[in-house]
């Protein structure tokens, strides 16, 4: 270049512009001043992208080292704000940009690559500036701006466009066996030369590839500066090339190791969770960390780092079969645990392997809990509708019913414990309200068929609570009820008349119970007829008997032509005296020697069974448990048997190994792979417990623990959203009583935590019975809640009021807040949220490590004052009052005396009062000092430096005063000796040396 041209100067390694300093000193020959009118000016760095200013720009004098700065998927123009020029000067213009983004991005289809887009727009547009287009060839976003400032990805847009991209990639590899290849990948010679026998990693049993990706994640800089030495000279057509590889192979050799981009120096976790990968990955698939993505790294393989079983070692266990403690080997960036919404992150098998392929692995295990299965569909997605009509619409049903209150002191608040209050008459409308929200969910299409099981089974343990647990109003009249035929009992029940005779009421609810018993079996009665031939009608018989379809089988008998077994028929289950003639006749035909071969098979069946012998009517025949106790109540039991005592019959013959167990209907009724290794001895079907709870009314309730599991009503164990409903109705009406079923609160709680519905994860907490062992339970829960989950609840305007309408003390609500926003650097919301929750020593804390002095360098006194006020009147609860915010009551009120002219009694101040407050202020300051220590940052010590340096002028200014010269140089010792800076302190002193200088020619003189 021409000496004393002005140039615009670009030294930085790997930096270019275009056109070329060669081009720029030609032009510039050609035509002066071509310099303040360069055209399309582009300014970039290979690897990272550039920037082409619109339209004309004048580039004379440009240090573009310090205002063009390329990081990674960044760029910052004018870093300085100072020297920052006005819109449409300089290089503060509009400009295109184009960024090369160094991420390991994979797409599956036009779905994956849709959403990077949409993705990158969004961040356009938030940061100000227009999105142009972003090509996936070369990973290549371009963007246009009207002036410049910080443009690119954050640290968290990174993550969130990197994690959306991640398991798009990883499907790919298992598509194609786990194996990743690039065309354009060449063979690489291991720089580590040969393994050596005694190497780290063939010690500790680890794979070295894996080690050294590591390495060069956490050690980049040792191969900086190979690059530096290269393409600095280059032509535009370098850096085209540049885009066409890929961002991975080009961004290890380009970061700075002493350069003007800024090098992030936070820690990072060397393992990250990849969300959203769980369902669709196998076990143990984990993530490197992609906050250095400058290095291109293999694709690790899932199956980790495998070792025969024979070199199993202490160390690996027995149920882990991990090679390596990960614990040590990672150190702080892996810890074995559960993550938020029930990830848990250990090492070694993964969860349910089989034992046959045992085997030792290195791998990490990323699992996750299904909390939510009871909202996700068939194709395992969680459905909005499905929140609202599992847990949304009981729970506001729950609300609606009555509750009673009772307030427990929790220090110094008060928390609202709510219980329901139901009785038996209105439970029957309470159930069928509970009904009509199952019946809404299966309507919902897409359920999987073990899913709609689980909810018809829902709604006949609604009915059948309904049946054993409600009654009826008595209005004085009475009408008597026949027993001899549940059939007319049922007909008089449908005609709306209430006025029965008390002791005809247990008729009516076994008639009820029959009903519902013979509804809740028709379905699996019809299926087994359908499928057996037509020419066996009397099996068909037998299994509509089973489930007291008395018409349908009258009628098929009758449409064979066997009109005597249609008429015994017709009387199936009616009276005693039926019974017994038929079994007498039984008797008979075996006393006088009748040859049964001669009678078919199911005929005898039929007999057997209408003459009560129901053993022998079920020799070689299997049924389920529910049409087994229908067989006992109808055709053994005498018509007027109560339920209790047809109850305790079933269960006396199911401990003798006479009854089919009654299994929980999921395994029931359910397909073979819904069910799971079961014990006999560990849960029955719920609606079975039902019916002990009512034929022990008033008894032991030793077995709620078991009857309120979940693998009582559903397959999946961590469900409990209605059996939590059905436990409370039923402790409501007086049926239980319990203050052991905490598991089962909690179970609800956590499946409200993980889909976000905290309010109402709250409402279940204040519904957990109070125990005087442990009587701030619910308010320790309570404020577990709200402490980790503040981001939910306080951004949710509707969730916030409705936990404040729960009688939750608002003081508790701030507290969390206080904490969530001083975790995330927000000092003035904490502040606020302290000082609402009356924790007055965390706020004065805050107020003078991070508000106050920004407050007094901005000149906002007033607020200041505000906020010092407020905390003054609870300063005997605050520590070091009077050295922290006392500081700024004190200055307020000394500045104030010192410009007033007379005192408050009327009289102006000596010099001397004046020099004695200045000098108790200033060293209040330095004790303050000495005090906070290194929790005061630099502009807090520069605002203590102004406060003392504001005092010193206003006491120096009047120093002409002085009675004397004694005072006055006290006046300097005074300025001397306070906290403010060598050059100003100086300066006093030459004031003061000036005024002895005085002092002693006054004295000689």
């Amino acid at each position: 270049m021409e000496p004393g041209v002005p140039f615009p100067t670009l030294e930085s390694p790997g930096y270019f512009m275009q056109p070329s300093p060669e081009e720029l000193a030609a032009r510039e020959r050609k035509d002066p001043g071509y310099l303040s009118r360069v055209r399309d000016f582009t300014v970039g760095r290979f690897g990272y992208g550039c920037v082409k200013f619109s339209g004309e720009t004048d580039v004379r004098w440009l240090d573009l080292n310090r205002i063009v700065k390329f990081g990674r998927n960044e760029i910052v123009v004018y870093e300085d704000e100072s020297t920052k020029p006005v819109v449409g000067q300089g290089l503060n213009k509009a400009a295109e940009v184009t960024l090369v983004l160094q991420m390991q991005l994979a797409y599956s289809g036009d779905g994956q690559l849709n959403d990077v887009v949409d993705k990158l727009r969004e961040i356009t547009e938030r940061q100000g500036a227009t999105f142009v287009q972003y090509d996936q060839t070369y990973g290549l976003w371009k963007f246009s701006v009207q002036h410049f400032s910080r443009f690119g990805l954050s640290d968290s847009d990174e993550e969130d466009i990197t994690m959306d991209a991640i398991p798009a990639a990883q499907h790919a590899q298992e598509m194609n066996g786990g194996e990743m290849s690039d065309i354009d990948e060449e063979p690489q010679i291991s720089p580590d030369g040969p393994e050596l026998a005694h190497s780290l990693p063939a010690h500790l049993g680890l794979d070295p590839a894996r080690m050294r990706e590591m390495r060069m994640l956490m050690f980049p800089a040792e191969e900086e500066l190979e690059y530096y030495g290269e393409r600095h000279s280059q032509e535009r057509s370098d850096f085209t090339k540049g885009y066409a590889r890929s961002p991975l192979q080009n961004s290890a050799q380009r970061s700075q190791k002493s350069g003007s981009a800024s090098v992030r120096k936070t820690s990072l976790a060397l393992l990250e969770y990849k969300p959203g990968g769980v369902e669709s990955s196998p076990p143990g698939t984990i993530l490197l960390s992609q906050h250095n993505k400058g290095i291109p790294l293999k694709a690790a393989k899932t199956e980790g780092f495998n070792l025969d079983v024979s070199c199993e070692t202490p160390v690996s266990g027995y149920h882990s079969h991990c090679v390596v403690d990960s614990g040590l080997f990672m150190g702080r960036s892996f810890r074995v645990g559960w993550g938020p919404n029930g990830i848990l992150v250990h090492s070694g098998a993964a969860v349910g392997s089989s034992g046959s392929n045992k085997a030792l692995s290195s791998v990490i295990t990323l699992e996750k809990v299904a909390i939510d299965k009871a909202v996700r569909g068939e194709n395992e997605k969680v459905r909005k509708e499905l929140i609202e009509l599992a847990f949304d619409a009981p729970l506001n049903l729950h609300q609606a019913i009555e509750h009673e209150a009772r307030e427990v002191e929790v220090g110094s608040s008060k928390l609202k414990l709510q219980s329901l209050v139901a009785d038996r008459v209105i439970l029957s409308d309470i159930c069928r309200n509970y009904v009509d929200i199952v019946e809404r969910q299966l309507e919902v299409p897409g359920l999987s068929s073990s899913t709609r099981l689980v909810l018809m089974h829902q709604v006949m343990v609604w009915e059948l609570i309904k049946v054993l647990f409600s009654e009826r109003e008595h209005n004085g009249q009475s009408k008597s009820v026949g027993a001899d035929n549940e059939e007319d009992v049922m007909e008089d029940m449908k005609d709306g008349s209430p006025e029965v005779d008390p002791e005809a009421l247990p008729l009516m609810r076994r008639a009820e119970f029959s009903y519902w018993l013979r509804e809740y079996v028709c379905d699996r009665v019809q299926t087994e007829v359908s499928s057996l031939s037509e020419s066996n009608y009397l099996e068909q018989l037998f299994s509509l008997l089973t489930g007291r379809q008395l018409d349908s089988a009258v009628e098929l008998a009758v449409s064979k032509g066997d009109v005597r077994l249609a008429c015994l028929l017709s009387q199936a289950g009616g009276s005693s005296v039926n019974r017994s003639d038929i079994s007498r006749q039984l008797d008979l035909w075996r006393i006088n020697g009748l040859d049964f071969n001669f009678i078919e098979k199911g005929r005898i069946k039929i007999y057997e069974l209408l003459a009560g012998n129901i053993d022998g009517a079920l020799r070689d025949v299997k049924i389920d448990w529910k049409r087994f106790l229908g067989l006992l109540m109808w055709y053994q039991q005498p018509p007027d048997t109560s339920l209790p005592e047809i109850f305790k019959t079933y269960q006396c013959q199911l401990n003798d190994g006479r009854a089919p167990y009654p299994f929980p209907v999921y395994i029931d009724e359910g397909s073979p792979k819904d069910a799971i290794d079961w014990s006999i001895k560990d849960r029955f079907d719920f609606s079975y417990y039902l019916m002990l709870l009512h034929a022990n009314q008033g008894g032991d309730f030793g077995f709620l623990k078991r009857m309120f599991s979940s693998f009582c009503s559903t397959n999946d164990p961590l469900d409990c959203h209605m059996i939590w409903h059905q436990r409370a109705l039923l402790e409501a009406v007086g049926a239980i009583s319990s203050n052991d079923l905490h598991v089962l609160d909690m179970g609800l709680i956590s499946q409200l935590l993980c889909l976000g519905q905290i309010h109402w994860a709250i409402y279940v907490v204040l519904h957990m019975p109070y125990h005087g062992d442990c009587p701030y339970l619910q308010a320790t829960v309570v404020r577990e809640i709200l402490f980790q989950y503040c981001e939910c609840w306080s951004t949710d305007d509707s969730q916030r009021q409705f936990i404040e309408n729960l009688g939750v003390p608002s003081a508790w609500l701030h507290e969390a807040m206080a904490i969530y926003y001083n975790y995330y650097g927000d000092v003035w919301k904490s502040l606020e949220h302290f000082m609402e929750c009356s924790n007055w020593q965390k706020a004065h804390t805050i107020f003078v490590t991070s508000v106050a002095h920004s407050l007094f360098l901005s000149g906002k006194h007033s607020d200041i004052w505000r906020l010092v006020s407020l905390m003054e009147d609870y300063k005997s609860e605050i520590e070091n009052w009077d050295l922290g915010a006392g500081i700024y009551i004190s200055f307020y009120s000394i500045k104030s005396s010192l410009l007033d002219e007379e005192s408050s009694m009327g009289e102006p101040e000596s010099l001397d009062q004046k020099n004695t407050v200045c000098k108790d202020f200033l060293g209040q300051l330095s004790e303050s000092l000495e005090v906070w220590g290194d929790r005061l940052p630099l502009d807090a010590r520069v605002a203590y430096s102004k406060m003392a340096e504001e005092i010193s002028s206003l006491l120096i200014a009047d120093i002409s005063d002085g009675p004397n010269r004694d005072v006055q140089l006290s006046c300097f010792d005074t300025v001397c000796s306070a906290p403010i800076p060598e050059d100003l302190r100086s300066s006093h002193f030459q004031d003061a040396v000036s005024l002895f200088t005085c002092y002693l020619s006054e004295l000689a003189s």
